[in-house]
């Protein structure tokens, strides 16, 4: 069996996704970032950036917020003749210490899992190159 594909994306959420009060984030912005892994994972796997069908589920677990450094992260976990079935995760891996210091932060011990979700991208079968 070939090792499956991967792919992940790490980014600082701004004060520009702050949202909501007390600097929350938007799910919509965790949303973003996932599609931005399928597109990726398209291109892994098939050279060609597909289109985002659906999901066919989403689960927030925990908030985003404004200063939150977090990773999303993707995987294909099933190949049809054009649908390309995947699984995604964002966790936040290090946050702000705004009691320390406006330029502190730390790495946590232990990532929290912000978001779950699954869904489907397609990608036709003549752009398919890879």
């Amino acid at each position: 069996m070939s090792e499956p594909i991967t792919a992940f994306q790490r980014v600082r959420l701004s004060q520009v996704d702050a949202h909501y009060g007390g600097n929350l984030v938007a799910g919509a912005r965790l949303l973003e970032l996932l599609g931005d892994v399928a597109t990726e994972l398209c291109i892994r796997s098939d050279g060609d950036e597909g289109l985002f069908a659906g999901y066919s589920s989403v689960e927030f677990l925990a908030p985003a917020y404004a200063g939150d450094f977090v990773e999303a992260r993707g995987e294909i976990t099933r190949v049809g003749n054009s649908a390309r079935e995947m699984r995604f995760e964002v966790a936040c891996y290090a946050r702000p210490r705004p009691d320390v210091s406006d330029s502190a932060a730390d790495v946590l011990e232990e990532s929290t899992i912000l978001a779950r979700a699954s869904g489907t991208c397609v990608v036709k079968s003549d752009r398919q190159r890879n």
